[in-house]
């Protein structure tokens, strides 16, 4: 890792050699992982990407925090679209609107650019377990990248995580415990048996690499930008820890000249669980909410990465936005009429925050923006059918056709 200077804890200040193994600070703070600027700077430029065939996250290896001689795991992750939604802006009143959708990963959520970095970072440590607990994508993520990594897991969800994300980690061969209780529950379980069983440890919350790994989104939708930072870019916020991720990108783009600017952030969260928006609206202190919300990725009352998340969210000049479960409908109902992306609750629910952000006067209609969508909507398809309706259903017969189409106005 030749341009990695260590870590730094984001609360105290103290510094940590940059072994494979680390988690938080002495003081409980989070670390963040450091890098010389100046040499990345002087090695490495986006001409070098221009020559670059390897068309997933590890193109920018010089800005991760691996060892140059560690491989890629096997699942190609990153280099997700990047869709000009001109149909969409053009319903929402906006100048310019792009959609990244990175429910186009391996197992359909941008979670498995983290778990591709914790395959590596697991690897280097020697560990032949990975462990974590998630609200189901960071799980289902984990399961997959490390099986085809030839790693066992020991996957931790509460018991309302959806179907289809259980199903994934069954099918990808995890050890799954289904926690009768909340997130915050679920947490506080896999780090005990985490700590009984000394399993590599997961949690974006607690390693540090791990955002490193979600960064390489904001890496990608600028080099599919050509470089033109956008005025704002949106996405759901849960833990904070992917929001935090993403901010950490723009920085290391701009300090070694590859962007002249920074955007500011768009923070969604869902009323029924908003704690960090509820801190950056109120100015106080974030407080533990309810998890009342169908987003399930969102649903996070107790944020393990408050610090990173809302430092990210000021320091951008950023906009924090509430969504209802019905907003967050509309907008999988609007994504999917208007550009054919389907996009999971919590996955579209950045794009239900640009609406709103408009709707309440906050955000510039000639601004360009980003959305970036975080998962993919066959994750949950009962949301999907809640958000669509169901099917008209009819017996083999035109007639009955045709009544069942007087009876919705539909005139072909």
């Amino acid at each position: 890792m030749k341009y990695v200077l260590g870590a730094k804890c984001t609360r105290c200040g103290a510094e940590y050699e940059a072994l494979p193994t680390i988690t938080t600070c002495k003081c409980g703070g989070i670390l963040d992982i450091q890098y010389s600027y100046s040499a990345i700077r002087d090695h490495f430029s986006p001409a070098d990407l221009e020559q670059n065939h390897d068309w997933s996250m590890w193109r920018y290896r010089p800005f991760l925090p691996v060892e140059e001689d560690s491989p890629a795991p096997p699942l190609r992750v990153g280099w997700s679209p990047l869709y000009k939604a001109d149909r969409l802006s053009k319903v929402l009143g906006l100048k310019t609107l792009y959609i990244k959708d990175d429910g186009q990963n391996p197992t359909a959520s941008l979670k498995d650019r983290a778990s591709a970095m914790a395959v590596v970072k697991a690897r280097e440590a020697g560990a032949d377990t990975i462990a974590c607990s998630s609200t189901g994508n960071a799980a289902s993520s984990l399961a997959g990248n490390a099986a085809a990594a030839g790693l066992s897991t020991y996957i931790f969800v509460p018991s309302r995580a959806p179907k289809g994300k259980v199903a994934q980690l069954m099918i990808f061969g995890a050890t799954v415990i289904s926690v009768d209780g909340s997130y915050e529950d679920t947490f506080a379980l896999s780090k005990a048996a985490i700590d009984r069983w000394g399993w590599y440890n997961r949690n974006a919350a607690i390693n540090p690499y791990l955002s490193e790994g979600k960064k390489t989104v904001s890496f990608e939708l600028m080099e599919q930008l050509h470089w033109q930072v956008p005025d704002y870019v949106a996405l759901s916020v849960g833990d904070g820890c992917t929001i935090a991720g993403v901010w950490k990108g723009f920085k290391d783009l701009y300090e070694t000249g590859f962007i002249d600017r920074l955007p500011r952030l768009i923070s969604t969260q869902a009323e029924g669980c908003c704690p960090l928006n509820r801190a950056l609206q109120t100015g106080e202190p974030w407080s533990p909410m309810e998890e009342n919300t169908l987003a399930d990725s969102i649903a996070v009352g107790v944020p393990r990465n408050a610090d990173k998340a809302l430092n990210a969210v000021r320091e951008s000049g950023g906009i924090a936005v509430n969504v209802s479960d019905e907003e967050i409908l509309e907008a999988m109902r609007l994504l999917g009429r208007t550009q054919g992306v389907f996009g999971e609750p919590a996955g579209v629910a950045g794009t239900a925050g640009v609406k709103k952000a408009l709707a309440l006067g906050l955000l510039d209609p000639d601004s360009t923006v980003v959305s970036i969508v975080t998962g993919n909507g066959l994750k949950d398809v009962q949301s999907g059918i809640r958000a669509a309706g169901e099917p008209m259903l009819v017996r083999p017969d035109l007639d009955a056709l045709l009544s069942a189409f007087d009876a919705r106005d539909i005139r072909p």
